[in-house]
C-alpha cells in the first residue's frame, strides 16, 4: 500500500513539474503527413509496429468483428469501477476480459476474470452440471478472438525477428564506418555511455511509477529481440474495449501536445510480463442504433487525405500575391485537420520527456499495431477518440504467477493443511502453532478475501449471467475462506488459553493482532467502495 501511495505521489510530482516546465507551450507531435514523421518513428518509437488490415488472413476480419459486435449486443462489455488516487471512478470504456480459463488481469485495484476463449484443446470449460459454460453464440465469439490471438502470436514473432535482423545489419554497417565517414570511436563510447545512463534513470523512474501490480526490468540492447519474444509469443488474455465517443460528454483534451480528445489517457499497460509485447486490433464502426442513437459513418481512409494537408499549407504560405488562394488553403487546412481527428488514433510519448516530439498514428478500421521490446516500459500511450464507435482487442502476456485460479487454489490448500479434524469428535484444531506457519496462513487468508473473493463479489460476478465458468470455483473458494475464518478463531482460542506457554502466547498474539488489524482496515476500505 505504501509503495502504491508513494508511486502516486511521485507521479503527481512529475506531472506538476512537467506542466510547470511547459507553461503555456505545447510539445510538438507528428502525424504521417508531417515531415520527419518516419525518422521520428524509427529513432524514438522503434518498438511500435503497424500492421494494416490487409495483413490479416482472409475471413478473419469478418469473424472477429462479428465476435466483437456479439459481445456488445449481449451486454458483456461493462464499465469498471477502478481506484485512482483513493477515489473510485468508472472507466469511460466498456470492457470484458477473454482468455485462458482461470486467468485474471489486475489493473487500478480491480481484478477482471476471464471469459474462456474456447480454443481447441482447452479443458474445464463446463460448469458443475457438465454443461457448456457459455451459449453457442458466445462460444463462437470467444473462439474467433482466440483465432486472432493465434495470428498475433506468430505474426509478432515474425515482425520482431525481422526488425532485429534489420537492426543488426544496420549496426554492422555503422560499425564499418571510418572516422571520417561516421562517428569516431570516442563519440560512439560517449553515446553508449549516455544511453546507458539514460536507461538506468528511466528504470529508476519506472520502478517508482510501478504500483506493485507489474514489474520493471532493464531492457536488452535494441539490436536484438528481447528474450521473452525470442521464441513463440504466447498472449494469454485479450482485454476487449468498446467506446462510443458521441455518448460521452466529458472527454478530456490531451494536455501536453494538443492532440485532441482522449478516450483513454496516458498510461503504461501494467501487470504484464516484463518486455512482453502488446498486440491491438482496432475496429471502427457505427454505434449500435438501439444502445446509442448515433449512426455516423466510419472515419476510414481519412489519414490518407491528410497527405494533401501539407501541400495546402505550403501553397498558403507563399501566395501573398493571390490572397483568394491563401484563404482557400486555410479553409481546406481546417477541413483536413477535422477529418484527421475524426479518425481514431493512438498517441505515444517518451515517458516524462518534454523534448522528444510525440507521435500520433491514425488507425483505419481493421488495422493492428504492436508495442514490442521495452516500448511499454519506457513510453506511455493514449487513445485519441474519433467520431465513430470503436472496438479494440488488446492482446497481452499478463503476469500469471499470482493471478490464476490454479495459483490461488494451491494457496488455499497450503493454508488448510494446518487444519486437523478429529474423525470421532468432529472437532477441529490447528496442527502447527509455529509463528512462521501461522503468519503464512493469515497472509493467505487476507489474499483470498481481498484479492479474490471481494474482487469477484464486487464486480467479477457480473459476468456470471453470460458465463458460468467461475461460479463453482468461487463457491469452493468461499468455503475455503470460511475454514480460514474458523482457523483464525482457533488461534484466538489458543492465545486466550492461560495454559499456553507465556512466551508463545505473546508471539502468537502479535501475529493475530497484526493480521486482524490489517484485515479490519481492508474490510473498511471495501465497505466504503460498496456504498
Amino acid at each position: 500500500m505504501k509503495r502504491s501511495d508513494d508511486s502516486e505521489r511521485e507521479k503527481r510530482r512529475k506531472r506538476r513539474r512537467l506542466i510547470q516546465e511547459l507553461g503555456e507551450q505545447r510539445i510538438p507531435y507528428l502525424s504521417p503527413a508531417d515531415p520527419g514523421f518516419q525518422e521520428l518513428w524509427d529513432s524514438s518509437y522503434a518498438g511500435l509496429a503497424l500492421r494494416q488490415s490487409c495483413a490479416l488472413p482472409d475471413g478473419l476480419h469478418e469473424r472477429v468483428q462479428s465476435a466483437l459486435i456479439t459481445l456488445q449486443r449481449r451486454g458483456c462489455l461493462l464499465r469498471d469501477l477502478v481506484r485512482i488516487r483513493d477515489r473510485d471512478v468508472f472507466t469511460a470504456v466498456s470492457r470484458a476480459l477473454v482468455g485462458k480459463p482461470g486467468y485474471t488481469y489486475r489493473y487500478l485495484d480491480t481484478r477482471l476474470f476471464t471469459i474462456p476463449w474456447h480454443c481447441e484443446g482447452e479443458e474445464r470449460q463446463k460448469d458443475e452440471k457438465d454443461k457448456p459454460c457459455c451459449d453457442s453464440d458466445l462460444r463462437d465469439a470467444c473462439k474467433a478472438l482466440w483465432e486472432l490471438n493465434q495470428f498475433f502470436c506468430s505474426d509478432v514473432k515474425q515482425q520482431t525477428n525481422a526488425r532485429g535482423v534489420k537492426r543488426s545489419r544496420s549496426d554492422t554497417e555503422n560499425s564499418e564506418d571510418t572516422p571520417g565517414e561516421g562517428m569516431c570511436e570516442e563519440s560512439v563510447k560517449d553515446r553508449l555511455l549516455e544511453k546507458k545512463q539514460k536507461q538506468e534513470k528511466e528504470e529508476e523512474e519506472e520502478e517508482e511509477e510501478d504500483s506493485g501490480q507489474g514489474c520493471s526490468h532493464s531492457s536488452p540492447p535494441s539490436s536484438a529481440p528481447p528474450p521473452d519474444v525470442a521464441g513463440l509469443v504466447e498472449f494469454n488474455v485479450t482485454l476487449i474495449n468498446y467506446m462510443d465517443p458521441t455518448a460521452m460528454t466529458q472527454l478530456k483534451e490531451e494536455p501536453y501536445y494538443g492532440m485532441g480528445k482522449m478516450a483513454v489517457g496516458w498510461h503504461h499497460d501494467e501487470n504484464l510480463v516484463p518486455l512482453s509485447p502488446v498486440a491491438v486490433y482496432s475496429y471502427s464502426c457505427p454505434a449500435e442504433p438501439k444502445k446509442e442513437e448515433v449512426t455516423e459513418k466510419d472515419g476510414e481512409g481519412q489519414s490518407k487525405e491528410k497527405e494533401k494537408q501539407k501541400e495546402t499549407e505550403t501553397e498558403g504560405e507563399g501566395t501573398s500575391k493571390e490572397e483568394p488562394k491563401k484563404e482557400e488553403g486555410e479553409g481546406s487546412e481546417k477541413e483536413e485537420v477535422q477529418k484527421e481527428k475524426a479518425c481514431w488514433r493512438v498517441g505515444l510519448k517518451v515517458a516524462w520527456d518534454i523534448h522528444t516530439p510525440g507521435l500520433a498514428l491514425p488507425l483505419q478500421s481493421g488495422d493492428c499495431y504492436y508495442m514490442t521490446d521495452d516500448l511499454n516500459r519506457t513510453h506511455q500511450h493514449c487513445v485519441l477518440a474519433g467520431d465513430t464507435a470503436r472496438f479494440s482487442s488488446t492482446h497481452r502476456v499478463v503476469q500469471c504467477c499470482t493471478g490464476t485460479l490454479d495459483y490461488i487454489q494451491k494457496r488455499c490448500s497450503e493454508a488448510l493443511e494446518n487444519l486437523h479434524t478429529d474423525p470421532e469428535k468432529t472437532t477441529k484444531s490447528l496442527k502447527s502453532l509455529l509463528p512462521n506457519t501461522l503468519q503464512h496462513i493469515e497472509d493467505i487468508h487476507n489474499e483470498v478475501e481481498f484479492e479474490w473473493l471481494r474482487q469477484y463479489w464486487f464486480q467479477g460476478r457480473r459476468y456470471a449471467r453470460f458465463c458460468s465458468w467461475w461460479t463453482k470455483p468461487m463457491e469452493q473458494m468461499e468455503k475455503d475462506w470460511k475454514e480460514m475464518e474458523r482457523m483464525t478463531q482457533l488461534l484466538l482460542d489458543v492465545v486466550e488459553d492461560e495454559n499456553t506457554v507465556q512466551e508463545n502466547r505473546r508471539e502468537m498474539a502479535d501475529i493475530l493482532l497484526n493480521a486482524l488489524t490489517d484485515r479490519q482496515q481492508h474490510r473498511q476500505t471495501w465497505r466504503d467502495r460498496e456504498i
